[in-house]
């Protein structure tokens, strides 16, 4: 057993246990903990895969800036303290049951999935030039019109942040 497999397991069982986290916690300020948590586990996948640029991209992008701007978001508007209630017992069970399903769906699919045996010699490839001739040459439409629909994102929060204050 060698410490890639090591790693890549205990990063994988951090992964798996902050989305359950994220999921079962009742309070949103847990919730977006237990969430960054998973990020930064999947952002050491990627490291681990020698994807460092989308590994540390993840970093910076999701666990920094996502999860900052989820904790001002809760923090800036009126939320209820009210607790969730229960679920019911037969609900769980459903719940249970689909996500068994899905899990025995993945893991047969997995099993089945003819992978190929040939070792990648990646020391000779640079990732992060790789990207950029990628993405500026063969994906800069898609990449401008995500930086547009972002911006207009980024103005359509601002109107809708302006009318609650001036309602109030």
């Amino acid at each position: 057993m060698s410490g890639q497999y090591i790693a890549f397991f205990i990063l994988s069982l951090l992964t798996i246990s902050g989305a359950i986290f994220m999921i079962s916690f009742n309070r949103v300020i847990h919730m977006v903990v237990a969430l960054a948590f998973t990020f930064l586990s999947i952002a050491g996948l990627f490291i681990l895969l020698e994807a460092e640029f989308v590994g540390l991209t993840q970093i910076m992008v999701y666990s920094g800036g996502v999860s900052v701007l989820m904790l001002f978001g809760i923090m800036l508007t009126q939320h209820s303290k009210v607790e969730r209630s229960e679920q019911k017992p037969a609900l769980r069970i459903f719940t249970f049951a689909g996500i068994l399903a899905f899990f025995v769906a993945v893991f047969y699919g997995i099993q089945k999935t003819p992978w190929s045996q040939e070792a990648v010699d990646y020391s000779t490839q640079n990732n992060v030039k790789e990207i950029g001739v990628q993405l500026y040459n063969n994906y800069v439409i898609p990449f401008e019109l995500v930086s547009v629909l972002l911006l207009v994102a980024l103005i359509g929060g601002i109107i809708m942040a302006k009318k609650e204050a001036d309602d109030e």
